[in-house]
């Protein structure tokens, strides 16, 4: 699920006001200090072997604002199946669904430009999963910004209706020991191989 999405809500908390106060421009309400706070954001598997996510932080957002003011973060996402028509289920609730906790990790030049599926590159990983971040990628005449991996320390795992799904937390070592193998031998309810994108490209990689 991580490599086939690629949007996710981040989570974070607005800092103390009084030990964090908000820039003139920003007009943050004081009475939402210590509010959790969710919002979209773009990520991509382009670390696979690690189980991190790779995400392009614009500086000037408030979840990465709140990251830097010492809040923690939490990555959530859900499956969504290439088609409308998809047989079972017919509810997103009976879909598989997962949170990761962790923290953000600025990565090195190096990292940025060895990284990524077979030593291609972050940058280009990226662009794969989202072609028109291009324009605010680090370098830009925009906003300021920068590479960070979500190094992932908590799984907690939704798969569906309890009846027939595991509900509840997944230990860090199977998330990160997940094979090559196994993730190509997975397919998620609605999952149609033909239409992902995604699996065409990276199954044209020596991994």
């Amino acid at each position: 699920m991580l490599r086939l999405e690629s949007l996710g809500t981040l989570s974070t908390t607005f800092p103390n006001s009084t030990s964090s106060p908000a820039e003139p421009l920003e007009k943050r309400p004081s009475d939402v200090a210590g509010l959790p706070f969710g919002l979209m954001e773009y990520f991509g598997d382009c670390e696979p072997a690690s189980g991190n996510p790779t995400i392009l932080a614009v500086t000037i957002a408030s979840s990465f604002k709140n990251v830097a003011a010492g809040s923690n973060i939490t990555l959530s996402l859900r499956w969504h199946p290439p088609s409308s028509k998809y047989p079972w289920p017919h509810t997103p609730a009976a879909l598989p669904r997962f949170a990761l906790t962790g923290y953000l990790q600025e990565l090195s030049k190096a990292e940025t430009e060895a990284g990524g599926w077979a030593g291609e590159g972050i940058e280009s990983c990226f662009k794969k999963y989202h072609p028109d971040s291009v324009i605010w990628m680090p370098g830009n005449d925009i906003h300021d910004s920068h590479w960070v991996r979500f190094v992932v320390r908590e799984v907690y795992w939704f798969g569906g209706f309890g009846d027939r799904a595991y509900i509840g937390w997944l230990p860090l070592e199977m998330w990160q020991g997940i094979t090559e193998e196994e993730i190509q031998k997975c397919r998620l309810p609605g999952e149609v191989e033909s239409k992902s994108w995604l699996k065409k490209i990276w199954a044209s990689l020596e991994l």
